[in-house]
Order: C-alpha cells, then sequence, then structure tokens
C-alpha cells in the first residue's frame, strides 16, 4: 500500500516539475538568479532528477546511473527539452523500480548511509518524496516572481 502511495506522489510531483519548467514563457529565465535566490529552477531540476535518479534508480533499481552533483549546481543552459527528457527518463525510472520493490523491503535497511544513522528504505523513500516537494515549491515561486 505505501509503495503504491509513494508511486503515485513521486509521478504526481514530477509531472508537476515537468509542467513547471514547460510553463516558462522565457527560457533564459530557467537558468536566472537574484539576490535571495541561489539555485535556478533549472539547476534544482537537475539536482533533482540526479537525486531520484541515485538514491531510487542506482540504489534500489540498479540502474548504471552515476551521478555528479556537482554539475546538477554548476550546469548552465541545458536546454529546456533535454529537462523535459530528463524528467521523462526520470519517472519511468522511478516507476519501474518501485514497481519491482515488494513491501515489505520498506522495513529493511536502506542500502547506503546518507543521513548520521541509517535508515530503512520506507523512511528514504518518503525523505525522497518531500525533498522533491520542498524543491518544487521553490521551483514554482522562482518561475512566478522570476519569469514576468
Amino acid at each position: 500500500m505505501l509503495i503504491q502511495t509513494l508511486q503515485s506522489l513521486f509521478e504526481r510531483d514530477l509531472k508537476r516539475l515537468r509542467s513547471e519548467i514547460a510553463l516558462y514563457k522565457n527560457e533564459q529565465v530557467i537558468w536566472h538568479t537574484e539576490k535571495g535566490i541561489a539555485n535556478s529552477a533549472g539547476n534544482l531540476c537537475l539536482h533533482l532528477v540526479g537525486n531520484l535518479n541515485t538514491y531510487i534508480g542506482a540504489q534500489i533499481g540498479k540502474t548504471n546511473y552515476t551521478r555528479n552533483r556537482e554539475l546538477e549546481f554548476s550546469l548552465k543552459n541545458v536546454p529546456r527539452v533535454e529537462l523535459l527528457k530528463k524528467i521523462d527518463e526520470t519517472i519511468i525510472v522511478v516507476k519501474t523500480t518501485l514497481d519491482q520493490l515488494p513491501e515489505d523491503a520498506l522495513q529493511q535497511e536502506y542500502p547506503i548511509l546518507v543521513f548520521a544513522e541509517k535508515t530503512s528504505t520506507g523512511y528514504f523513500l518518503i525523505h525522497l518524496a518531500t525533498h522533491l516537494s520542498y524543491h518544487l515549491g521553490q521551483i514554482n515561486y522562482h518561475r512566478r516572481l522570476l519569469d514576468v
């Protein structure tokens, strides 16, 4: 039951991420920062894609994804169409991985240590869903404030 709920939330919010990136009237603004706004929407998008492909795709789904976290925040001017493609691919990775995850795996220890203490896979997946939601809200505000 929890896996299906998580799938639904990840899919919903990744589709919202896709929509937010698509809604920018001026593609250049996706990469804009202002005083008090440390990260562009484009960099946050790359960060979310990297995060989910690492912690769900590579760690749970055993994909061959290799993360370069530094590039998530330093790359600039990736074309919108490429960002949208990365989001679409991430939706598939998350769905495929969670489709294959047995419910009892949620109580098992997450395969790598991410925080100061070990966590269950279920706890960490909930963390990833809230992390996605947090940055999605930042992207929404970024678009509404700067894409005028």
